[in-house]
Parts: structure tokens; C-alpha cells; sequence
């Protein structure tokens, strides 16, 4: 059998030396990757306002960051507007950055199997490569900031078994896919994860025997970090009829399969058929496979998943203490929508609370880091002097050991902050290898130096900033390593 990475190498290079016949055909699928990539060189307008306005604060809030020209098209369709799109995400045309993305052969190997052929290394690279790419230049934010979100939500270090090769399907299949979908269709993508189900040792859960009892590990996370929070409601008693619930799902082994590695599978002599009483409610006994749906059902629409999911979301939105009254409008969203997230974050944006919150959460390092990068317009690989960075700063994609996540609030990253003024310098002084952008003619399109520390702040800068950046000899580095910057 000749290996899918063979075959995509013969046929590439079948492509170039394809001739007139097949130029129509591949000038079509080329044309994205020949258009515009919007790298921000014609002149645009920045911010003019001395605070923050509902232009730079959606920006701030829904993207990773303004690019070169983004203030000036979210005040011309209006800010509402520009949420609105961003909900719609398949409506954007983003050709130009999934054209890019088809580079990383790895993440679109299908069956499963086929990412066994892959080094493990070489598919976090990949995994991380895409990650910053689509953070940086995908014109779907919205969706970018959610798939960073799902993928804390749902945490899998893919250093577990044969998480290393199954969690860039986890990536597309379950977060990507469902990023800005109903809630319930996400949980249930997640728990049936082959990467989850090694990750959280659902693959070995199986009905009480000799042997011993169900594995209570993905029941317990899947209630108190994936919908109801620690502080749910739940017992013990809930965890174990869960498990129970859960068990029987298992996973093709790459140790011990040869044929359809990563397959998920519901072995019924594995599952406990008996009766179960979950959060007060009887799951019949002969429902087989179909405990899981009831489960779902049930943790989805209880009200601690409402509230659970809606305090995330306005901690991410909002503030890091989010205030009550705007996490009663999301929660109550969420149950009347049976979880479907764009109506859930459509509430969230409509918030006086979200509207009157601005500059006032520090960024995460990836956060800091893309924001830097879409700024400045910068080209970069995302390899490993990048990635070196990221690693410093505590923040390195898909590579958090625990299956709470990378923490959204800011006290546990303020000890980053040298390595952030690290970057600033090593980014402003283009010394990070397979990342540069043109500084010069950034400026020049912006108009002057205080216009582009506007771009960069989402406002104009004070008097002392400008004095502290024109003095320091280093403006650019300054301004990125600035409190205005750090913030958003």
C-alpha cells in the first residue's frame, strides 16, 4: 500500500508539470493563495478617539487583535454589524488563509490511521503551526477566539498514548467543528473523541466485574470541568451512575490493532445495561449506547451548565470577575436555546456590561503574542523559534498537562512579564528566524508614528506614551511592551 504522504508528494509534483491542460483547474485552486492577503500596506485610517471606542472595543473583544485597516472597516459597517458577521462565520470568505492551512497534510489525514504514519513531534508542530496561522490571519475571529476557547474547555495534553497522534483530529472534528454550533452536538463530539477517550481513560471503562469497577475519570471531568463546574449540584453517587452511564465506549488501540487505529466503538458486553438515577433523574435499564444521549440531554439542559458556560464566557467577554447580572442574561440564553452558541454569545454582545467593559483584561501570551503579529502585519511560519517563545511564556499551544486548561483570568500570568518585553524586543528588532514584517511602510500607511501607536493602542496615545516611545529609541518594542497593549 502506497502511503497517503506519498501519494500527496507524486501528486504535487504531478501538478507542476501539468501543463496548459491543467492550468484552469489549478489557477482556480491557486487563485486564494495569489489574491490579496490583506497585509496591510495601502493607507488606513486608526482610531482618532482619546479612549477606547465600540470599533477598537469589538475588535478587542471578539479578535485576536486589529490588523492594518480593520478599525477602519468595523466603523464604516458599523460595530454591530461587524458582531454580527463575525457570528456568521461560514459567510466570510476566508479562501486565502484555508489555502494556506492545506500545507499541514497531517491535520486532514483520513482514516485516523494515517496520522500514525506521522512523527508525534511533527504533528504538534503542525497542530501548532495551524493554530497560528489561523489565530493571525483567518478572517473568521470570532470563530478563532471560540476554537481557543473549546480547546481550554476541552484540554487534552496530547502527550497521553495515542493522544499524540489522535489530537489533531480532536482539533478539527470536535472543537473546530462545533466552535460556533450547539453545545450539545460540541459535549457529545468531545466525550466520543478517541483523543478524549484515551486522555481521560474513557476507552478502559467498563460495567463492574471481578476485575474491578467502572473508571470514574472521564465522568468526573465531564461534570465538573465540561458542564456543571465544581460546584454544580452533582455527588459522588452522580459521578459513579455517570460512569456507569459512559461505560462500554472504547477506542482501536495502536498497540494493539493494526486496522482502523482511533475508531470509536460501543462494545456492548463491556456496558453496564442496568438502571441508573443521574441528578435525580432514572435512566431505564436496555438503553445500551443510547445512556449516552440521555446523559447529555441532561446535563445540557440543567441549570448549573447554563450558568457554568455562561460565567466562562463572560469572564472571557466581559471581565474576570464577570458581574452577575450579565451572567443571568447568558445563562438564561443558553437554556432557552438549548445551548445554541451563536444565539448564546448574541445575547452576551448585546450586555450593557459587555459594552461598558473595555481595557480591562490582560491578554494570555498567545493572546499577547498573535496580537503582536496581527498588528504589525507580520509574515511568520510559526515554527520553532516562534513557538520557542510561546513555550517561555508559559503558553505553548496543546500543551497544558491538566484537563482544566490554559486559566483565562490574569493573576496566574502576571509573572510573564518579562518574557512578554523578551518578545516585544525580539519582534520589533526582527530577530525572531521566519517571522519579519516591514516596519516603515506600516507607518507610512498609517500616516505618522503617533498614527501607528493609535493602530496599536486602539486609541490615541497619551502625550507620555508617545515621549516614553520616542525616547526609549525603540518606539515599536515600547508600545508592544506597553500596559495599553498588555490590555484589551
Amino acid at each position: 500500500m502506497i502511503p497517503r504522504r506519498s501519494l500527496l508528494k507524486a501528486a504535487a509534483a504531478g501538478g507542476a508539470v501539468a501543463g496548459v491542460g491543467g492550468f484552469s483547474a489549478l489557477s482556480k485552486w491557486a487563485a486564494p493563495l495569489l489574491a490579496d492577503s490583506g497585509d496591510g500596506f495601502d493607507p488606513f485610517r486608526a482610531p482618532e478617539a482619546g479612549d477606547i471606542d465600540d470599533a477598537s472595543h469589538v475588535i478587542n473583544r471578539l479578535t485576536f487583535g486589529p490588523r492594518p485597516g480593520l478599525h477602519q472597516e468595523v466603523t464604516r459597517i458599523g460595530a454591530r454589524a461587524y458582531i454580527a458577521r463575525q457570528l456568521d462565520a461560514d459567510s466570510i470568505d476566508d479562501r486565502w488563509t484555508d489555502a494556506r492551512a492545506r500545507r499541514f497534510e497531517a491535520l486532514h489525514a483520513w482514516p485516523l490511521g494515517e496520522l500514525l504514519e506521522y512523527d508525534s513531534r511533527e504533528l504538534l508542530d503542525q497542530l501548532t503551526r495551524h493554530k497560528i496561522l489561523h489565530a493571525t490571519r483567518s478572517r473568521r475571529q470570532l470563530k478563532e477566539v471560540m476554537v481557543d476557547f473549546w480547546s481550554d474547555h476541552f484540554n487534552i495534553d496530547p502527550s497521553k498514548g495515542d493522544s499524540r497522534w489522535l489530537k489533531p483530529a480532536d482539533d478539527r472534528h470536535v472543537i473546530r467543528a462545533h466552535a460556533l454550533g450547539k453545545f450539545p452536538d460540541l459535549l457529545k463530539a468531545s466525550v466520543l473523541s478517541p483523543s478524549m477517550l484515551w486522555y481521560l481513560d474513557g476507552r478502559v471503562n467498563q460495567r463492574a466485574s471481578a476485575s474491578g469497577g467502572p473508571n470514574e475519570n472521564h465522568a468526573r471531568e465531564l461534570l465538573e470541568l465540561h458542564t456543571m463546574g465544581v460546584h454544580g449540584g452533582y455527588t459522588q453517587r452522580d459521578v459513579m451512575e455517570v460512569a456507569r452511564c459512559l461505560s462500554g465506549w472504547t477506542v482501536r488501540e495502536r498497540a494493539k490493532d493494526r486496522f482502523a487505529v482511533g475508531k470509536v466503538e460501543f462494545n456492548p458486553e463491556r456496558h453496564d445495561d442496568g438502571p441508573k438515577t443521574v441528578l435525580g433523574s432514572t435512566i431505564p435499564a436496555g438503553l445500551g449506547e443510547g445512556d449516552l444521549d440521555r446523559v447529555i440531554d441532561l446535563l445540557v439542559r440543567h441549570p448549573s451548565t447554563a450558568r457554568f458556560i455562561a460565567e466562562k464566557l463572560c469572564r472571557r467577554f466581559i471581565a474576570d470577575t464577570p458581574p452577575p447580572s450579565a451572567i443571568k442574561v447568558v445563562a438564561d440564553t443558553f437554556s432557552r436555546s438549548a445551548g445554541d452558541l451563536r444565539t448564546t454569545l448574541g445575547a452576551l454582545f448585546e450586555t450593557p456590561e459587555f459594552w461598558a467593559s473595555r481595557g480591562n483584561r490582560i491578554k494570555r501570551p498567545f493572546h499577547f503574542v498573535v496580537s503582536a503579529l496581527r498588528a504589525t502585519a507580520a509574515r511568520t511560519d510559526g515554527g520553532p523559534a516562534l513557538q520557542d517563545h510561546l513555550l517561555r511564556l508559559g503558553h505553548a499551544p496543546f500543551q497544558f498537562p491538566t484537563p482544566d486548561g490554559y486559566p483565562l483570568e490574569a493573576r496566574p500570568w502576571m509573572a510573564t512579564l518579562l518574557w512578554r518585553w523578551k518578545f516585544a524586543l525580539d519582534l520589533a528588532g526582527q530577530a525572531i528566524p521566519g517571522t519579519s514584517f516591514p516596519e516603515e511602510r506600516l507607518v507610512t500607511s498609517a500616516g505618522s508614528q503617533a498614527s501607528f501607536a493609535a493602530h496599536l493602542l486602539g486609541r490615541l496615545p497619551t502625550p507620555e506614551e508617545m515621549v516614553a516611545a520616542t525616547s526609549s529609541g525603540a518606539p515599536l518594542a515600547m508600545l508592544l511592551a506597553s500596559p495599553a497593549f498588555q490590555t484589551f
